[in-house]
């Protein structure tokens, strides 16, 4: 079958050299980053998300020589159905043991399913919807950089504090959009805010006037984009077009990343107040794992989908070097039984339903006075402590919670 194949990349890493013969036998595992290689999402994750996963492996593999690790990409294109034939024929065709990123929550859902019924093991990174954790949670399948409820009750919550009690939605119009903006109306009626109406703008979109002037005529004072990568970039940019901020409303990017921001740039993004897992100027270990990713990533910061990346696989590996195995049952087992340690989201859980466990940050963006460098973009608000941040496990629905 002639899938998304073009982009696959094989960066074999082989360290058979190194080791002596009285060693043990090498441990082989092949992962593959599934992700949008060329469309909205192509910033936040694409082939930085590919540079990262090679960036865990050359980590891991200074301490751990006897695991070889083979990496091959592909680009979903953000289709449920072309998502899920790469996954079967990775799984079924290409050995691949494992695969991380995903973006695109209709995407993730579906390669959650394949991998389940092909019992391999799935970390994302790049899906935000609560589903994964949920009703369609999955003993094979890790969601570990943020989902809608930590962005919704970050981002919604903040924007309450400060007055902002009425709002107007763009939702992207597919499940990621969708849930998020199910899950911020539910932090504004429980605040005792009001959602004044919404618009559903179809995937992806590049015009956002008619829903624009919708939400401009609704007088509410918050405008919620329940959208990202592209999608927010053009709803941002033709809002201060349109003048919307300079009339008072306020915008609230519920999932924006700081290559967003740099796109749009500071004068038109200044003020906007946003929730991420990770920032690449966070502490001494976030900014030391950007300044090796940047020049590498053609001058371009890591998003938190490449954090994710980085991190999720650092920790799988941790697993196969442990059980001494690619099993997915043990290598799972493993990495649910064990904490998270790494150098850009600290120690963490993985909970049964498969939701990693960490802080999650609020932000706002500086205004350019304040900015002291080309990436300087963020001012920090408030750090959402990790057992705050994210669904509490009773209320996910996830059939696997409360079994051994």
């Amino acid at each position: 079958m002639a899938l998304i194949q073009c982009c696959i990349l094989t960066a074999a890493i082989s360290f058979a050299a190194m080791i002596g013969a009285a060693s043990a036998q090498p441990i082989h595992v092949k992962v593959g980053v599934l992700n949008d290689m060329s469309g909205v999402y192509a910033d936040t994750g694409g082939k930085g998300s590919v540079l990262a996963a090679q960036m865990a492996v050359e980590d891991f593999v200074k301490s751990n020589s006897d695991v070889q690790v083979e990496i091959v990409s592909a680009d979903h294109q953000n289709k449920p159905d072309v998502g899920a034939a790469v996954a079967r024929q990775w799984y079924d065709r290409d050995g691949v043991d494992a695969i991380l990123d995903v973006p695109t929550s209709s995407v993730a859902l579906a390669v959650s399913q394949v991998t389940r019924e092909k019992n391999k093991v799935f970390i994302d990174s790049g899906a935000g919807t609560t589903e994964l954790t949920g009703k369609q949670c999955s003993p094979n399948t890790i969601q570990w950089t943020y989902d809608t409820y930590a962005l919704a009750h970050g981002t919604a919550g903040a924007m309450l504090k400060r007055g902002g009690d009425t709002w107007y939605f763009l939702t992207a119009d597919y499940a990621f959009g969708l849930s998020l903006q199910n899950e911020a109306t539910a932090v504004i009626d429980a605040g005792g805010g009001r959602v004044l109406g919404a618009a559903r703008v179809p995937f992806p979109a590049t015009d956002f006037s008619s829903f624009l002037l919708q939400a401009q005529a609704s007088g509410a004072k918050v405008v919620g984009l329940a959208n990202a990568g592209g999608d927010t970039i053009n709803a941002v940019k033709q809002a201060h077009e349109f003048g919307l901020t300079d009339g008072g409303q306020k915008l609230a990017a519920l999932l924006v990343y700081a290559v967003d921001v740099h796109a749009i740039g500071l004068q038109t993004a200044q003020g906007l107040v946003l929730t991420e897992s990770f920032y690449w100027d966070l502490n001494p270990g976030t900014r030391a794992f950007s300044e090796r990713f940047y020049p590498r990533n053609g001058n371009s910061m890591p998003t938190m989908n490449h954090a994710g990346v980085y991190a999720g696989l650092l920790h799988y590996l941790k697993a196969v070097a442990a059980t001494k195995s690619v099993d997915p049952q043990a290598t799972m087992a493993w990495m649910k039984a064990n904490p998270t340690d790494d150098p850009l989201f600290g120690k963490g859980v993985v909970r049964a339903d498969g939701r990693k466990i960490h802080p999650m940050y609020l932000f706002e963006v500086k205004a350019p006075s304040e900015s002291k460098g080309t990436w300087d973009l963020y001012r920090l608000l408030d750090t959402i402590p990790a057992e705050q941040a994210f669904r509490p496990l009773a209320e996910g629905g996830c059939p696997l919670v409360g079994k051994p």
